[in-house]
């Protein structure tokens, strides 16, 4: 009898131990990128998980920050900081910030999500201005929808040409559809070694910035991290390409292919 309750506590630990192991993430998760236009180190960007409190409740919190760096920071200057407030458990958001300033063009945004009352309250502190959204419990914010697609979605299952969609509010515009097409399996070379990627493409809006819906690119690590690992952009004027330049606090082992 005792040899059978030991051998239900080894199997439940270890239960749980796989079960932990499979979380994509944890509070303490950095991740940095360096941005690349053309030949030219342009910007790097941030990505820093810490645990926080929304109206005395325990959430994760995600600030990223991007700049322009060395010579690109004299002739176009960037400073911008996003932040997230999200649920632990379901990922969903509780506010959001937004304030960048791009070459003199600026924007200062915050949205505070009210579940309860089905609305999304913007701030638009630049002008001043507030305006309601009616909301569901599935939307996700610019920055709460990447830890909530590596939560919450098993890649393995997704076939080629698959779309993952979810609703979407980070301005003013108001809530849209956010799709993200998976491609295929690929391998890249990076600073780290060869990485086995998951390829996605997420749908943008052709016009000002992009050349066709479908100019973004994105590689994701083909583990339990999900991590990003690069991003290419082909945009009116050329082509933008970040890639991964630093990590740390990752819940799961980063793989790396050894030739």
């Amino acid at each position: 009898m005792k040899k059978i309750l030991l051998l239900i506590f080894v199997i439940a630990i270890s239960a749980v131990h796989a079960q932990e192991k499979s979380v994509p993430f944890k509070s303490g998760e950095w991740l940095k990128f360096r941005i690349h236009y053309g030949i030219f180190n342009a910007s790097s960007a941030t990505l820093h998980l810490t645990n926080d409190y929304v109206n005395g409740k325990s959430v994760y919190k995600v600030r990223g920050e991007g700049k322009t760096t060395g010579a690109a920071r004299v002739f176009y200057k960037v400073d911008d900081v996003y932040e997230s407030y999200f649920d632990k458990e379901d990922g969903r958001p509780y506010k959001f910030v937004r304030k960048i300033d791009e070459g003199g063009y600026t924007k200062d945004i915050e949205i505070n999500f009210d579940y309860n009352k089905k609305k999304a309250e913007l701030n638009d502190k630049k002008n001043e201005k507030k305006e309601n959204f009616t909301i569901t419990n599935k939307v996700q914010d610019l920055i709460s929808a990447f830890y909530y697609i590596r939560k919450n979605y098993d890649f393995n299952d997704l076939t080629e040409g698959e779309f993952i969609k979810l609703d979407m509010l980070y301005d003013d515009d108001g809530v849209y559809q956010f799709k993200l097409k998976y491609v295929g399996i690929d391998t890249l070379k990076t600073k780290y070694g060869k990485v086995a990627c998951l390829k996605f493409r997420p749908y943008v809006q052709s016009g000002r910035v992009f050349k066709e819906e479908e100019s973004l690119s994105l590689w994701v690590s083909n583990d339990d991290n999900k991590i990003p690992i690069r991003i290419k952009a082909d945009i009116a004027v050329g082509s933008i390409k970040a890639d991964l330049d630093g990590y740390n606090g990752l819940n799961n082992q980063f793989k790396i292919i050894m030739d």
